[in-house]
């Protein structure tokens, strides 16, 4: 997609145009504008209808709290220093506690909104009516005090019937009001989940926009790199979530910080991550949780240098190498090549490996809720304990692991008594 440039000053368009190409050039090189201390100028990248959304963009779930509250002139300031560094694109959404509320009242109090995306998110899980889903979206435009939205999602797809569910609500011909009133001006969905079905869902509409999580952890899981360029393919923009995966992208293990040392470029480990991103040209903003000025003004020069061709094959080895120290811990082999799939019952075996190796990577609580969240709440689930013991998917296993055995211990640890009444009561509320 095109990248553009903003003016890096106020009055930029007085200035001579030479004057102009030679201060692009010089201010061009991160060295030279680190070291005059000059503005950084913002990228932007097209949405299909040509808008341009800077490549870097806000995400509004982690304003900073205070007591139980979001600490508002905090986020103002942090907003601000974003908006007038260029940033344009704020994704928030209508479970976050406060958020579309705050993101209102600092655009509004500070005469902003006409600088802005606003993106935030319909959530489908609880609607029940299509009554629901208008009553809904007037609430938010309410909370944001805005007359409309710019960027509206499904929230959190998991599974296709999701969008069927929806259409028995006349959603299709909901959107097409809301947009031709100019209420909504694109629409789109964001997804957590495997690919085949982010492929269903992407084919399933004609989508504008669409929301991953993406980064090079999850490379190859939940719509991957195949999904995004599935996306690409259709001309339609990729918002990434998720682009450091919780911080787990910078809270390194210790032997891959040694291994990021190494690099000549002298990146942190947030740094590399981002840039793994925007190497990619099909990736079209990248959303970063930022709750400090320091966090703003740093996401926004790595975004002011990176692009695609960024990276260097040294760079992409060091990415190979501290993937390889994180899955040092994984307690199944399984690369997700796929060639153990279709299960004759329904088992997604990747799936469960994938999150099951994910409880010896990071947390064990926070695997077993992104579990549950995936591949728990789509309507044919998956699960370990579908397993007939046919053996049918060891016969194509290239890299030879006991599937039967492996999925017992998967299911175990995945879903022990709890967490499987938890699943339950869940899938009994949100699928009914």
């Amino acid at each position: 997609m095109p990248v553009f440039y903003t003016g890096i000053c106020a009055g930029a368009s007085q200035i001579p145009l030479m004057a102009k190409l030679i201060l692009k050039e010089f201010t061009s090189c991160p060295l030279s504008r680190k070291r005059s201390g000059m503005g950084i100028i913002m990228k932007y990248r097209t949405d299909r209808n040509g808008n341009r959304i800077s490549q870097l963009g806000y995400g509004c779930m982690r304003f900073s709290r205070k007591g139980s509250s979001i600490d508002y002139e905090k986020a103002e300031r942090e907003v601000l220093l974003a908006i007038e560094k260029g940033v344009n694109y704020f994704d928030t959404a209508y479970v976050y506690p406060g958020s579309e509320e705050c993101l209102g009242r600092i655009l509004d109090q500070n005469h902003c909104r006409d600088k802005v995306y606003i993106a935030t998110k319909l959530p489908q899980y609880i609607i029940r009516s299509a009554a629901a889903v208008d009553k809904t979206f007037r609430e938010e435009l309410t909370r944001l005090r805005t007359d409309h939205i710019d960027y509206y999602l499904m929230h959190m797809f998991t599974d296709h019937a999701e969008w069927e569910r929806l259409k028995s609500f006349g959603i299709e011909e909901w959107i097409r009001q809301r947009k031709e009133e100019g209420s909504i001006r694109s629409i789109g969905f964001s997804y957590h989940g495997d690919t085949e079905m982010f492929l269903k869902i992407l084919n399933a509409y004609d989508w504008d926009f669409c929301q991953i999580q993406y980064n090079y952890l999850d490379e190859h899981t939940q719509a991957g790199k195949r999904g995004l360029q599935a996306a690409a393919q259709k001309g339609i923009p990729v918002i990434i979530m998720e682009p450091l995966r919780g911080g787990k992208l910078v809270n390194l293990p210790d032997k891959a910080k040694e291994a990021l040392a190494l690099d000549s470029h002298g990146y942190t480990p947030a740094e590399l991550g981002l840039r793994w991103l925007w190497n990619q040209p099909e990736v079209t903003c990248v959303l970063s949780g930022m709750n400090s000025t320091e966090m703003v003004e740093e996401n926004i020069r790595i975004a002011s240098e990176a692009g695609p061709g960024c990276l260097t094959a040294e760079d992409m080895e060091i990415v190979e190498q501290i993937k390889k120290i994180i899955r040092e811990r994984e307690k199944v082999g399984c690369t997700g090549c796929r060639y153990c799939m279709p299960c004759p019952k329904g088992v997604d075996i990747p799936g469960n490996f994938y999150y099951y190796n994910l409880m010896y990577m990071e947390k064990k609580s926070s695997a077993r809720f992104e579990f549950a969240q995936n591949m728990g709440m789509r309507k044919e689930p998956g699960f370990a304990s579908q397993c007939v013991q046919c053996g049918k998917c060891e016969q194509h296993c290239p890299q030879h692991i006991p599937i039967r055995e492996k999925l017992k211990e998967a299911d175990r640890e995945l879903r022990p008594l709890p967490y499987k009444a938890g699943i339950n009561a869940a899938r009994k509320f949100i699928l009914k």
